[in-house]
């Protein structure tokens, strides 16, 4: 008895070799032939994947098929085609072509999970701060084999991770797993390095990276974990890194989000967020990083995930600002909304998603560091409100709180985008000694009232109008 054609396909060498076909579902009409599609690689190199379904009777003289693949034309299976009133077990047929294509899917998608973290031999952490320390840490978690270089400019923190395996400066509690390693040489650091962390605050990060381009590969991908604004020219780290790199092709990828590196080190749940122009790239960083504790979401929004992060900081001194002078809820969750507002219309203006700036790594980032008191920028502004002099307040601490430069190009940026940033730039006029906190609250609450409400619906109305509270008033 001749087999069906479906019967005949399924039991191909191709198919019993990688148990690979598909059938199309259609509507079961009898007297009516249906397709039959079969799965073919993209070329006779590829022993299974990528594949494509292709057609009976399709012209496949100009695929490039395995030898093993079976094609079956149309013209030569006419006698062969049985309608399903005639053959029943069609539809088990079809069934099992199905299952076989999702089984095989199914374990090419968990197998491209861990190819990158099976593949990764030597990660580097540029930066010996809390976060990088993190970071480190997360990672070598992830795999034990791995190789985590840190590359530090302290002796004493780099002799406290390789004999002590912790960071003395910054987490001294806490135990480093054995496969971190600290280093003051650039060079031996990033020697066959798979990826880049570069935890390097961002007023010294081209200094810095100037210093190291001679040993850096022109493929190996770097991940931004600093926050912040080049104050002389405005930058963000994805134009830092390849103009001191002097490569504009370097892969880069920022990381971004609600995240505090103390919850890191103590295995909290964090959500973060990666962003790059490369979609492939931001999917290894998602898989290299993404584990039981941590959740990694993708975009290709890198101007808002950076714009986002550093604004983010200077409204948190304007948060710890009115929790130091003890002005109530009322006024932080005003002045809190206001500055979400304002960091969205200039994120906008310079090409951000709106949907990037009041996700994750906007609102999220936001909502964290102006009501949490881990924050360094925002205890900076709690002292300029309880009255002590910025210098001192800096002085004081061990860590960075790049709020403090982001600010100066605050106004700068709100006069080229024509954006109106009555919080923002105030918090910029108190570091510049301009204003004191009290008078800053003062000349908020005396700007003009709100005469009529507008849905902003453009724009445009940034040209005329002024935002106050979250309000629209009119400038005539």
């Amino acid at each position: 008895m001749k087999k069906t054609m479906a019967a005949s396909l399924l039991e191909s060498p191709f198919l019993s070799n990688r148990q690979l076909f598909s059938t199309t579902h259609h509507s079961f009409q009898p007297q009516k032939p249906i397709p039959i599609y079969y799965c073919v690689p993209f070329s006779r190199s590829s022993s299974a994947c990528p594949l494509r379904l292709c057609a009976v009777g399709e012209n496949v003289d100009s695929l490039a098929l395995p030898p093993l693949a079976k094609v079956v034309a149309e013209d030569s299976v006419q006698d062969n085609r049985v309608s399903l009133e005639r053959s029943k077990d069609r539809r088990k047929v079809v069934k099992l072509a199905w299952e076989k294509l999702v089984r095989w899917s199914r374990y090419w998608r968990s197998k491209a999970k861990t190819d990158v973290l099976e593949r990764t031999k030597k990660v580097v952490v540029l930066g010996g701060g809390s976060f990088g320390t993190a970071i480190a840490a997360h990672v070598a978690h992830r795999k034990a084999e791995l190789e985590i270089n840190m590359l530090v400019r302290d002796p004493e923190v780099c002799q406290s991770i390789n004999e002590s395996h912790c960071n003395c400066k910054y987490f001294p509690e806490h135990k480093l797993p054995e496969n971190v390693i600290a280093t003051t040489d650039a060079k031996a650091a990033l020697l066959c390095a798979d990826f880049c962390f570069h935890a390097v605050p961002v007023q010294f990060s081209s200094s810095f990276l100037k210093g190291i381009a001679d040993y850096v590969d022109p493929g190996l991908p770097f991940i931004s974990l600093s926050k912040g604004l080049e104050l002389n020219t405005l930058r963000m780290m994805s134009q830092i890194i390849p103009r001191a790199l002097k490569n504009s092709r370097q892969p880069y990828v920022v990381l971004s989000g609600p995240s505090f590196a103390l919850e890191l080190m103590n295995k909290l749940p964090t959500a973060m967020v990666v962003a790059s122009k490369d979609k492939k790239m931001a999917n290894s960083v998602q898989q290299l990083l993404a584990s039981r504790n941590m959740r990694i979401n993708t975009s290709s929004d890198v101007t808002g995930v950076e714009i986002a992060g550093a604004l983010k900081n200077v409204l948190a001194i304007a948060a710890g600002i009115v929790e130091g002078l003890n002005l109530g809820n009322n006024s932080m969750a005003a002045l809190v909304a206001q500055g979400c507002s304002e960091i969205r219309w200039l994120g906008t203006k310079m090409g951000a998603k709106s949907t990037t700036l009041t996700g994750l790594s906007g609102t999220g980032d936001i909502m964290l560091t102006c009501f949490v008191n881990l924050s360094r920028n925002r205890t900076v502004g709690v002292r300029l409100g309880s009255g002590e002099k910025l210098d001192d307040i800096l002085n004081s601490m061990n860590q960075v709180a790049e709020g403090v430069s982001t600010a100066g190009a605050v106004i700068t940026l709100a006069q080229k985008y024509k954006v109106k940033m009555p919080v923002l730039t105030a918090v910029a006029r108190i570091i510049d000694n301009e204003l004191t906190p009290a008078k800053a609250v003062y000349e908020l609450m005396n700007l003009p009232q709100v005469r009529f409400l507008k849905c902003m619906k453009s724009m445009e109305y940034h040209y005329n109008h002024i935002y106050i509270l979250n309000l629209v008033v009119k400038v005539d």
